[in-house]
């Protein structure tokens, strides 16, 4: 028989494979008479050509070893060579680390949106337009940290998905909801602050108002909540649980917004598609809003007579506000930057 070494084929005798296993030998890969029968029984068919033609142990060797892992014996060679290697959830640092990072702002976010709408809804005077909108946002990061949080927190603590297809629907949905109504009611702030300082239409803002302008705060705030409702609507039609074989021994499950049927270039177009809609066109129209507003406050400041202090005081006042929903949409910007260059860089590399 013949014996393949190397890279290089020797002859040996019978009588020395005799002491040899049939089957194969890792470093030194010898085939026996009856070695083909060993391979696995689900192997895919040879080439016809290997079918309807005699070859020799070299030759039918040669076209095993050349076969690439797209071609007939693909899914033997990488089962039995190119493994994945995996490190068990015990032995990762993030397993145990990551869990009381989430258990930190599960606390500071259930503490601190809880008392700011308990402060709005008990104190009447802080029923304003700008905190209208703040309450929004309150309850959409209360919503996502009570009903969201803790499912996501497990995945990096348990190696599969725990909690069934129902909560991996419901935890996808309303992380978008909330992430959606954050954007939009950011993008509502701003463009109050611009009315209520540039004023060029004095009826749509708080200050000119009265109850119209409550009514109208209420409804845009409704109005936010629909249309966050109606861009998360993909999260529960798509979310479903994935398997993923990491090797011949580890297999693991986890909750996935992008169904494998759909294709690639569906989890691309989302991907692309969040990232416009929850991000850069948001912050693009906020940025347009305060460059107005600072153009404004600019020339005012420039043009205000002396002796009208009462109108300096409430400039300096709207400006305040107008400063505290700027350090919101920068932090928002800051925190979700990251997040939103990981998933385009994940998915178009």
């Amino acid at each position: 028989m013949t014996m393949l070494e190397h890279g290089s084929l020797t002859t040996v005798n019978d009588s020395t494979t005799d002491t040899q296993d049939d089957g194969e030998v890792y470093g030194s890969v010898v085939y026996g008479e009856d070695s083909y029968t060993s391979l696995p029984s689900a192997m895919p068919a040879l080439p016809h050509y290997l079918e309807q033609m005699p070859v020799s142990e070299f030759e039918l060797l040669e076209a095993l070893l050349n076969t690439s892992a797209g071609g007939p014996m693909g899914s033997f060679w990488n089962t039995t060579a190119t493994e994945t290697p995996y490190t068990p959830y015990e032995l990762r640092p993030e397993t145990y680390i990551v869990p009381l990072l989430f258990a930190a702002i599960f606390i500071i976010g259930v503490l601190g949106n809880g008392t700011l709408i308990i402060v709005f809804l008990r104190h009447r005077a802080m029923r304003n337009v700008p905190n209208t909108y703040i309450l929004s946002l309150a309850l959409a990061d209360l919503l996502l940290i009570v009903t969201t949080v803790p499912f996501t927190s497990i995945i990096y603590t348990l190696d599969s998905w725990p909690w069934g297809s129902l909560i991996c629907t419901s935890s996808e949905f309303i992380k978008d909801v909330s992430i959606g109504v954050s954007v939009f009611t950011l993008v509502a702030l701003s463009g109050d602050r611009f009315f209520a300082i540039v004023d060029p239409l004095r009826k749509f803002h708080a200050h000119g108002g009265g109850r119209r302008a409550t009514r109208m705060t209420i409804t845009t705030a409704i109005l936010i909540w629909l249309l966050a409702i109606a861009f998360a609507i993909p999260a529960i039609v798509g979310s479903h649980i994935k398997t993923v074989i990491v090797n011949k021994d580890v297999s693991f499950y986890f909750c996935y917004p992008f169904p494998d049927e759909w294709g690639p270039q569906y989890a691309r177009g989302m991907v692309l598609g969040k990232f416009l809609v929850y991000y850069a066109v948001p912050l693009f129209i906020i940025g347009i809003f305060y460059a107005l507003i600072a153009r404004h406050l600019i020339h005012s400041a420039k043009h205000v007579p002396g002796e009208m202090q009462g109108t300096v005081r409430q400039i300096k006042a709207r400006r305040k506000v107008a400063i505290t929903v700027l350090a919101f949409v920068v932090i928002f910007g800051i925190c979700f930057l990251p997040s939103h260059l990981f998933m385009l860089w994940f998915y178009y590399k």
